[in-house]
């Protein structure tokens, strides 16, 4: 296991990666406030809690919090339902405390149920998303908002024909800025000396040259204010706390708050746990959050943001990602990002809104590129249909709905996948391959779940008649309680009607099961003794199936 490092152990490269963070959670942030029909300041508190009270309470080392995407249709109807913002804000309010009790009774444990390739599947969609999603603004078209990652757009475009806007609309300079920003970041850290620089913060500045230079020059080249990023500037300091919103609790008795409030607490710890799995799956050094602890901290994070007029949060998984292709290694980063995205909102504003989209979008399709490589196809292809099924499942799904739809499709269809395979077996008992004094014995696996049942069932379905059957569950630490019902019927019905002499061993007195005398056993042991015994299997039941085949 890699040694985790401290805190500040890796400072240089956790401050400069935070920039990075920051830099690329200023337009997701507004972004989605905007596909919310919420504030767009609301947007902007959301990624300042994230990083700071998310970052810092959160057992993750890499994941970076802030407004949810997954959450940007929920959010705008929740708005338009309540009638008032402030209404809704009780209701994230809500929500962050619910999240909070699910982590106090550890209900975070539910993560561990999700399949790596409905993970996978996840993270791959994202990728192809995010290059879906950037590639306008890599060409200048700057019309849809930038946080909204669902197919369906709120500008009434979809992903697709998006893109062939984006295509028809090229803007010159924006297209070269894009270009020069990628391959300062593909070649960049390949320079003696230099790539101690992150790479995405000097394609960063050097859009920012670029098109001051334009602009200084009168070129055609050069960018007007809608394709660069566009803060909220405060004229006072007043005004800038003007911008934080209180939540109304005189509605705490509308039951349609807490409907919504339970909503964003359901769906935020779904896709939070699915977003730091998948980060961890990422993690350099593979070390594991506590899924527990993380709703802890993301459910106090929701409950601040609801109080001063911020968005929902989660686990975000582009800028997570991002996080740790610009070298991140601890917490620090989300925190430096979290700092950054409130010192630059309350003071210099105007010196982000210089920033191009089209340089964001550069270092956005790089992440996205590495999240869905031609690799990550191969890989699951190559591990059988019950794997790449979900996978590929899980990933169209995603692109063409959202997350949550996306994941719900793919874990059902790997459930379907899982059940087949514990139903479907290529054995049927041959006679012939029977010797008669032959003992057949099926030891059980460490753990029977009800998902083995059809596979036992066919098992002892096809044992030939007038034989001699030992059941051994020496090893079983646990036998679901359907196919201790199966193996009862066998004993008292089945064994019985086809004369077949059956041992039963191993089964512990918590199954509520009999156990078959100690001379049986012992008679058992003398033909074992003798050799006629047959040992069929001591693993999964699949194998049983295909030794019995063979024998």
């Amino acid at each position: 296991m890699s040694k985790q490092p401290s805190f500040f152990s890796n400072i240089k490269s956790d401050l400069s990666s935070g920039l990075v963070v920051f830099l690329i959670a200023v337009p997701l942030c507004l972004g989605i406030a905007l596909a919310s029909g919420a504030p767009l300041f609301s947007g902007l508190i959301a990624g300042i809690i994230g990083g700071l009270v998310i970052g810092s309470l959160s057992g993750s080392q890499l994941s970076v919090s802030g407004p949810a995407a997954g959450l940007t249709a929920v959010v705008l109807t929740a708005i338009t339902k309540l009638g008032a913002f402030d209404v809704f804000l009780l209701s994230v309010f809500i929500g962050g405390a619910l999240q909070l009790g699910l982590g106090l009774i550890k209900a975070g444990t539910v993560a561990n149920y999700f399949p790596s390739n409905v993970i996978k599947g996840m993270l791959t969609a994202i990728g192809l998303i995010i290059i879906l999603k950037q590639i306008p603004h890599a060409f200048g078209y700057d019309k849809d908002s930038e946080g909204d990652f669902t197919f369906i757009q709120v500008d009434g475009d979809n992903s697709f024909t998006a893109l062939l806007s984006g295509i028809n609309h090229i803007h010159l300079g924006a297209t070269l800025i894009t270009i020069i920003s990628i391959l300062i970041i593909l070649y960049w850290s390949k320079i003696p000396k230099l790539n101690a620089i992150p790479s995405a913060l000097v394609a960063v500045i050097t859009g920012v040259l670029l098109n001051m230079l334009f602009l200084s020059t009168g070129s055609s080249l050069a960018l007007s204010p809608s394709h660069l990023v566009n803060l909220p500037v405060a004229d006072s300091f007043q005004q800038f706390i003007g911008q934080f919103t209180l939540p109304n609790f005189s509605a705490i008795a509308n039951k349609e708050v807490w409907v919504v409030a339970l909503t964003i607490a359901i769906v935020a710890s779904v896709e939070t746990l699915l977003n730091v799995e998948a980060t961890d799956k990422l993690d350099p050094l593979k070390r594991h959050t506590n899924p527990n602890r993380e709703l802890r901290a993301q459910g106090i994070g929701n409950m601040i943001s609801g109080l001063i007029g911020g968005l929902p949060i989660t686990s975000v998984i582009v800028r997570s990602s991002a996080n740790i292709n610009a070298g991140a290694r601890t917490r620090m980063s989300a925190i430096t990002h979290g700092l950054l995205l409130l010192t630059c909102a309350a003071l210099i504003p105007m010196v982000l809104n210089k920033i191009p989209l089209a340089t964001l979008a550069a270092v956005l399709l790089v992440t996205g590129y590495k999240l869905c490589k031609i690799s990550i196809f191969k890989e699951m292809f190559s591990k059988g249909k019950y794997q790449w099924v979900p996978f590929v499942v899980t990933l169209v799904a995603i692109v063409f709905t959202d997350l949550l739809i996306g994941i719900a499709l793919g874990m059902a269809v790997s459930v379907i996948a899982i059940l087949r395979g514990n139903m479907k077996s290529p054995y049927y008992f041959r006679k012939e391959q029977y010797h008669t004094g032959d003992t057949i014995r099926l030891e059980l696996a460490q753990e029977v779940s009800f998902l083995n049942k059809a596979s036992i069932l066919l098992t002892l379905d096809h044992l030939p008649e007038n034989s001699s059957v030992v059941i051994d569950a020496s090893n079983t630490v646990y036998i679901d309680h359907d196919v201790l019902e199966t193996i009862r019927e066998f004993r008292d019905v089945k064994a019985v009607q086809k004369n077949i002499s059956l041992v039963l061993t191993g089964f512990k007195e918590v199954y509520n099961i009999s156990n078959t005398p100690s001379e049986e056993l012992d008679g058992h042991h003398a033909a074992a003794r003798a050799g006629h015994v047959q040992v069929i299997s001591s693993g999964n039941h699949e194998q049983l199936l295909k030794e019995l085949e063979l024998n």
